[in-house]
């Protein structure tokens, strides 16, 4: 393809084969993109391009470096349409759902990808725990991958049989403009709370990144007006499906009938569901599923034949049994509103205590610590504050900011070895209690100082935990 078509400029007459914006990923006729990151600026590494054959640049200044260039005022921005012409533009031949919002992303595109899936569509995925292209299943590197990557992504999926796709859509990807140049039938709104500060300026910018799925005009879109930012939203937005458990609001509404360790029973228009998802908060995830679901065509009967089998999400409410008398979950939450359903969850599912194991990560908002330290302390009977991601801080000083949200409390113990702290929940735990590990989910490492990675996995060191407790008992 042409330099002028894939850029949409007048242009030299110049062949493109590719795009990059990572000058070691330029081979012969690439388009490179000097895109300005945090911490490096891309316009630095353009030479490097122009000398693995980069064919032109996108700049916003020029740099007569003896190829064409094409200026522009946001080079990150002009990235999405020119990937999407170089890959045909793919979204326009796939039906493609987006999910925002601080929590319930993940489980709501599982879920809704398996209902697609059961209405006759083979569908791809892209979010936090995985990718699924063409139903083979790929770690996921980011949320939302960069546009090069993400069109590129859904390119396979047509090319691998794929009709719709389903993605998270994280306010990372839409203030950066990485979702730009989607066409999307249906976007999803789950709710929001204090995330991510640490990028945005406050919630009212947090809020925009997300306004902005809503605002590129998708052909329906589902707001959970339970949600404050929700109401908001729709108020802006009149033609989406306003769905709720509460909201006088809601025009689509679930009315829950039973909750279990085992799952949750909802009606829903006088069709009664049934989801493999404990607590409340998953009633809401599945009813922005099956909102979205219905938008897109799947009829009631296949939801409520697929909604109990859908596929559960690794580190979501992850329950691991090894026959011990009382259940432990591994659980992502990593917020303070998401820890605070999760232990409500498991609150009403104890038959004895809560204990829970939590920490916070490293080098990201420090405001929430606090925070998360008064939901443990509050909704939980024991708090075992630990390690999660430090990263390049001291764990020590993180746990220090975490339990000055739980002063005054004196069932919260410190313990910063995260195995340890795993080991002394299970250790802990009688017959009749629910454990809660929380923070890290389906992440199978631990990232520590100066960028080393180690392997940790919540559920297969609860396991180790859980073995350890059966022999030391078998042995007295």
């Amino acid at each position: 393809m042409l330099l002028a078509e894939v850029t949409g400029v007048d242009a030299p007459p110049v062949e493109i084969a590719a795009l990059a914006y990572d000058a070691r990923a330029v081979t012969p006729g690439t388009l490179f993109f000097c895109v300005r990151g945090f911490t490096r600026d891309g316009h630095d590494f353009a030479p490097d391009a122009v000398a693995r054959g980069a064919a032109a640049l996108v700049v916003d200044h020029p740099l007569g470096l003896g190829v064409p260039e094409v200026v522009v005022p946001d080079v990150r921005a002009a990235m999405a349409p020119a990937a999407a012409r170089l890959a045909g533009d793919p979204t326009a031949r796939l039906v493609t759902a987006g999910i925002t919002g601080t929590s319930g992303k993940t489980t709501t595109a599982y879920l809704l990808r398996s209902l697609l899936e059961a209405g006759g569509r083979q569908t791809g995925l892209l979010g936090t725990v995985a990718a699924v292209v063409g139903g083979v299943v790929q770690p996921a590197v980011r949320t939302t991958p960069e546009a090069i990557d993400l069109q590129r992504a859904f390119a396979e999926m047509l090319a691998a049989g794929d009709e719709a796709v389903v993605m998270e859509v994280s306010s990372h990807a839409l203030a950066l403009h990485r979702a730009d140049a989607i066409h999307w039938s249906v976007a999803v709104f789950t709710n929001l709370t204090p995330e991510h500060l640490d990028f945005h300026a406050d919630m009212e910018d947090y809020f925009a990144a997300k306004r902005r799925l809503f605002d590129a005009e998708p052909a329906a879109a589902v707001i959970n007006v339970d949600d404050a930012y929700g109401a908001r939203l729709a108020r802006e937005h009149p033609d989406a499906l306003r769905i709720g458990l509460d909201s006088p609001e809601a025009q689509l509404r679930a009315e829950v009938l039973e909750l279990t360790p085992a799952g949750s029973r909802l009606r829903v228009d006088g069709l009664e569901l049934r989801t493999a998802l404990p607590g409340r908060f998953n009633v809401l995830n599945a009813l922005g599923a099956v909102a979205a679901a219905r938008l897109l065509g799947v009829d009631d009967a296949a939801i409520a034949a697929a909604l109990p089998h859908a596929a559960r999400v690794p580190g979501r409410l992850e329950a691991v049994d090894e026959g011990q008398p009382f259940a432990l979950f591994v659980d992502y939450a990593h917020k303070p509103d998401a820890l605070d359903a999760v232990l409500r969850t498991a609150r009403a599912m104890a038959e004895g205590r809560v204990l829970v194991v939590v920490g916070a990560g490293g080098d990201r908002d420090r405001a929430k610590r606090p925070l998360m330290g008064r939901v443990a302390a509050e909704r939980a009977d024991h708090a075992i504050l630990t390690s999660d991601n430090p990263r390049s801080e001291d764990p020590e000083a993180i746990l220090a900011q975490i339990a000055a949200g739980a002063s005054g409390h004196d069932h919260v113990e410190i313990v910063v070895d995260r195995r340890e702290a795993i080991g002394r929940a299970v250790a802990a735990a009688r017959p009749g209690d629910v454990v809660v590990i929380a923070g890290k989910g389906h992440e199978a490492y631990q990232e520590l100082a100066e960028g080393v990675t180690v392997p940790f996995d919540d559920v297969a060191v609860a396991r180790e935990a859980l073995a350890g407790r059966a022999t030391a008992r078998a042995a007295t």
